[in-house]
C-alpha cells in the first residue's frame, strides 16, 4: 500500500515489535506510547518501519494499560478520527454477519436477490440502530466493570424488536414501527 500511495489507518497489536531507524533499534509499539495517560491520543513524531515498511504510529492508552495503537502511511492526525469511522464500518459489517443477522449463511448465488437481501438487511441494520439509539436513550446499557457496555446499541435494539415481533400480543412500551418511517 506504501507503494501505491495509498492511505491507511490499521490497529496493531501493543507488543508489536517496530524498528526505530533514528535510534537503530526495535522497541515494542507500546513503548513508544508508555508516557500517555489514560484516555490521552497522540502520534509518536518519528519514522518507524513495520515489517520493513516506513510509516507513522499514533496511541491511546485505553484502560488496564492497555493501549490503541494506529498504523498510518500518511497524516498521522487523522489516524484517530479515520480509525473510528473504520470502526463503524466493521461494527455495521459484524451485525449484518455473526451477531446479527447470520447474512453469510445465506447459499443465494444469483446477484439480484442477493442485492436485494443485502438490501433488507440493511434496512433492518438501520432499523435495530434506531430502536437501539431511542432505547439507550430512555433505559441506558449497563456498563461492565471493564468500562465497556454489556451490549451494543444494534444488540439492545434487535433483541427489543424480535421481543416485540416474536411477543405480539404483550404491550409495547414504544411503537418498535415508527422508527421505519421517514415522516
Amino acid at each position: 500500500m506504501n507503494e501505491n500511495g495509498i492511505r491507511y489507518h490499521m490497529r496493531i497489536r501493543n507488543n508489536f515489535k517496530v524498528w526505530q531507524p533514528s535510534r537503530e533499534r526495535e522497541v515494542k509499539a507500546f513503548h513508544l506510547f508508555s508516557g500517555t495517560r489514560i484516555g490521552q491520543y497522540r502520534h509518536y513524531d518519528k519514522i518507524v518501519a513495520v515489517n520493513g515498511q516506513l510509516c507513522y504510529l499514533s496511541g491511546r492508552r485505553l484502560q488496564k494499560g492497555d493501549f490503541l495503537i494506529i498504523v498510518s502511511f500518511n497524516r498521522p492526525q487523522e489516524a484517530q478520527s479515520d480509525y473510528a469511522r473504520r470502526w463503524q464500518i466493521e461494527m455495521c459489517f459484524k451485525a449484518m454477519k455473526s451477531s446479527g443477522f447470520d447474512i453469510e449463511a445465506t447459499h443465494l448465488t444469483d446477484l439480484p436477490r442477493l442485492e436485494k437481501l443485502v438490501l433488507l438487511v440493511m434496512i433492518a441494520s438501520v432499523w435495530c440502530y434506531k430502536v437501539g439509539i431511542y432505547l439507550h436513550n430512555i433505559r441506558p446499557i449497563k456498563v461492565k466493570k471493564h468500562g465497556r457496555k454489556a451490549k451494543s446499541i444494534f444488540r439492545y435494539g434487535l433483541d427489543h424488536i424480535a421481543n416485540c415481533l416474536l411477543n405480539s400480543m404483550k404491550p409495547k412500551e414504544i411503537d418498535i414501527y415508527k422508527f421505519l418511517s421517514c415522516t
